[in-house]
């Protein structure tokens, strides 16, 4: 039996510039964090004394003969790409709901990856993590997604990504204080509006409006080294939340459908009851949003805000792991790196890497 954990992420500024047709030309950055609510994937080898091969159990109980009938995309893909012969039991939990904006279905393929990988007795780097998930969303299931979901919930922590016209990133952790870092968390709220939405459609439609929005990217991407530098060099902590209105006012002209009316409504009520800024998290359309309050104000916010349902929330810094392992066949001793046997004999490890980061064109 294996249990991965993978953490859900908050971005705070850049996000839109880490898709594929921004970043092949202007490169991207993004400044994000993750926080302690995790997807939880159970993985075990299935004794062989059942009519079915393979169960998996996700908002669906499925029990099926052969891989390729999995209706759930990530884990269909995942076994395929694993050359997972082996009948398979995969329970999935998570401790916030999916399709919300918090990069829960990277955090799903990620962690997936971990454990699967840790049943064959193969240990992942983070960089693996990141970049296999990367291929398998975009390259196999061709959904419409950024890379910065998948980079954030393998590493974990409070950071800045770099991402690189060729695919290639940095991930480069924001050194705080942890007396700052305390003081950001406690100027944030964040609240589900209660509407869960398929990112890859609405990231589609943010896609075909990049080429004309440049003016806005440029401005969101630049935001992120002013974002970081208020929290590095001393700036007034409102700094930041004033930071994220400008960012989240350029946001939503991007595409109408990322700040629907409803969205407004709710985001205006929190505005004119002391928030000073904020953003609604992911693709947008729904999900969570996240509001930047100083801690005075945060009484008469939740009063206004009292039909949502408010998540609190810590920072982690640990990112995808395996907290449980228990396998008769291997011992955490005994795990192997990476076992790249699957691929053509003429391949080294960075060599499958680079394969991964290569420009795709859709």
């Amino acid at each position: 039996m294996i249990i991965s954990r993978t953490p859900y992420r908050i971005s705070f500024f850049g996000g839109g510039t880490d898709y594929h047709t921004w970043y092949q030309e202007n490169g991207a950055s993004v400044l994000a964090t993750t926080i302690k609510h995790y997807c939880y994937l159970h993985c075990r080898f299935l004794p062989p004394f059942f009519k079915h091969k393979t169960r998996v159990v996700w908002s669906q109980v499925e029990e099926v003969l052969e891989h390729s009938n999995i209706q759930h995309p990530s884990i269909r893909a995942v076994l395929e790409y694993l050359k997972m012969d082996q009948g398979i039991e995969i329970n999935h939990q998570g401790d916030l709901p999916a399709r919300s904006g918090l990069g829960s279905s990277s955090a799903f393929t990620v962690g997936l990856l971990n454990a699967l990988y840790a049943l064959k007795g193969v240990i992942s780097s983070k960089r693996e993590l990141a970049c296999e998930a990367i291929h398998i969303e975009r390259d196999i299931l061709h959904e419409n997604v950024g890379v910065q979901d998948q980079i954030q919930t393998a590493y974990g922590g409070f950071n800045k990504i770099q991402i690189n016209p060729n695919g290639s990133f940095d991930v480069n952790p924001l050194v705080l204080p942890m007396a700052k870092m305390q003081l950001l968390q406690d100027h944030l709220m964040l609240f589900f509006t209660g509407v869960s939405r398929t990112a890859s459609d609405i990231a589609a439609d943010k896609i075909k409006s990049i080429p004309n929005k440049k003016q806005e990217l440029h401005a969101m991407q630049e935001m992120v080294d002013e974002a970081a530098n208020i929290l590095a060099k001393g700036h007034d902590i409102t700094d930041f939340g004033r930071l994220l209105h400008e960012s989240w006012m350029l946001k939503r002209q991007i595409s109408a459908s990322i700040s629907p009316t409803f969205i407004d409504n709710i985001y205006d009520k929190a505005r004119k009851s002391g928030a000073i800024g904020g953003k609604l998290l992911g693709a947008g359309g729904g999900g969570f949003m996240l509001l930047f309050v100083k801690p005075e104000d945060k009484p008469q916010l939740c009063e206004a805000l009292k039909d949502l349902l408010l998540v609190p929330f810590d920072f982690e810094s640990s990112g995808s792991q395996i907290i449980y392992y228990d396998d008769l066949r291997y011992s955490m001793t005994a795990m192997k790196r990476r076992d790249y046997r699957h691929l053509r004999d003429t391949e080294k490890p960075v060599s499958r890497l680079n394969h991964l980061l290569e420009v795709k064109e859709f």
